[in-house]
């Protein structure tokens, strides 16, 4: 049976323009929710839906839509998090370069819901066609009264940016976005207070990723039990998986909340690229965990994979066959991360640092005894110690490699 409803259409030609969108029943949802909803409707019925984020926390979205403060003169702002830096992952640059007005849509009701009135679109700096299709589905939105001033015809209005990043990967993290979106380095910012009540210019704020705003239309027009029942009660709908790596069908798939890592990998990812063997799995992008061969009999969910000592995260499968040096993936990953690290905290600039010189260093045949104790080590003292999630980010999946497959790397360490 197919499960699709976020990419059921993306067959149709032309499904990125107003015409085609409508055509098949484009900004129903919207209507539907302006004229005949009011705003605490809606946020219950997304809150029923259990839609977690698909960004990678997994925090529900009507949760986080009822912590703006209600009442007060301060504007709402709603930002979508469309900066996709993760490796691995590349589901929401196939949504908006599909299906930009699904996008649309999912902002004008979450919008509704949260009391805003202006809405900005952070997109990577490297999605340069990605960001001119948003910009001329949101051109095309406003011609025809979906964006703009009094929408349906009612007093309800939005204004939609499209801002594009540098390509900085920290500015994933919901705070260096919003330094970034005022002009500013993309830092995080301390927390509390969290973006809710202090977020952009210091006022109340959404952030939402576009996977979990595009789920929004649906659950709207068809309602919270129709959502569940294609996922899981406490995690409704779908998920889009990014598969990468040694798989004989690389791309992205749609499957419901739940379903079996094996399912995917030898179901629609067409199994093992070449006839090669399974050795390991990084399930939800680089910064989750690796689980081995042994450990792919799970479910695609958030609790499953945290049960598991892995993670969701962003739905980035990246498959590694056994011809893959797993010393090779170490230095790979501690140089990203070395790379990408803002510099604001002293464990992360300093920590990600050693990681990658003396990875690179056992990549290469130099290694030391006790270079991956060492590494082992350094890692540990960035866990619960930086100013946002990267420390914990360079270190899980690192020390999940170090503990799963040490004999391996222990021989480059010699």
């Amino acid at each position: 049976m197919d499960c699709r409803f976020l990419t059921r259409d993306f067959e149709r030609e032309h499904l990125f323009r107003l015409e085609t969108y409508v055509g098949r029943g484009g900004y129903e949802a919207a209507a539907k929710a302006l004229k005949t909803m009011t705003p605490s409707a809606v946020l219950e019925e997304v809150k029923a839906a259990n839609l977690r984020g698909r960004g990678g926390a997994g925090f529900p979205a009507g949760v986080k839509w009822g912590f703006v403060p209600k009442g007060g003169d301060a504007p709402r702002y709603l930002c979508v998090n469309a900066d996709e830096g993760e490796p691995g992952t590349f589901k929401d640059r196939f949504l908006m370069g599909h299906n930009p007005h699904l996008l649309l849509e999912g902002m004008i009701i979450a919008s509704f819901a949260s009391g805003i009135r202006r809405a900005y679109i952070y997109i990577r700096g490297e999605y340069e066609h990605l960001a001119r299709r948003l910009e001329e589905a949101a051109a095309e939105a406003r011609s025809a009264g979906w964006l703009g001033d009094h929408i349906a015809g009612t007093d309800f209005g939005l204004d939609v940016f499209v801002h594009r990043g540098a390509g900085a990967y920290i500015c994933g993290e919901e705070t260096a976005l919003l330094e970034s979106l005022e002009g500013k380095r993309g830092h995080p910012r301390l927390k509390p207070p969290f973006p809710a009540s202090v977020g952009l210019f210091r006022c109340p704020t959404v952030i939402n990723n576009v996977e979990t705003l595009c789920c929004v239309p649906d659950i709207i027009l068809h309602g919270a039990p129709a959502f569940l029942r294609r996922g899981l009660p406490r995690d409704g709908g779908t998920r889009l998986f990014s598969v990468s790596g040694a798989v004989a069908r690389p791309g992205c798939y749609e499957l419901p909340v739940g379903a079996g890592l094996r399912e995917l990998i030898f179901g629609p990812a067409g199994g093992m690229r070449g006839g090669r063997k399974l050795k390991a799995v990084i399930p939800g992008g680089l910064s989750a965990p690796v689980l081995t061969a042994a450990e792919i009999d799970i479910a695609l969910d958030g609790d499953s994979l945290a049960e598991a000592g892995s993670m969701l995260g962003s739905a980035g499968v990246i498959v590694i066959d056994d011809r893959t040096p797993v010393v090779g993936i170490l230095s790979n990953m501690a140089a990203f991360y070395a790379h990408e690290s803002c510099g604001q905290c002293t464990p992360c600039r300093i920590g990600t640092a050693w990681m990658a010189k003396i990875s690179d260093r056992m990549a290469s045949g130099r290694g030391r005894a006790g270079d991956l104790e060492t590494i082992v080590r350094v890692a540990e003292s960035l866990r619960g110690r930086t100013l946002c999630p990267m420390g914990d980010a360079a270190a899980l999946p690192i020390l999940s490699l170090t503990a799963k497959f040490r004999d391996e790397l222990q021989e480059a360490a010699r």
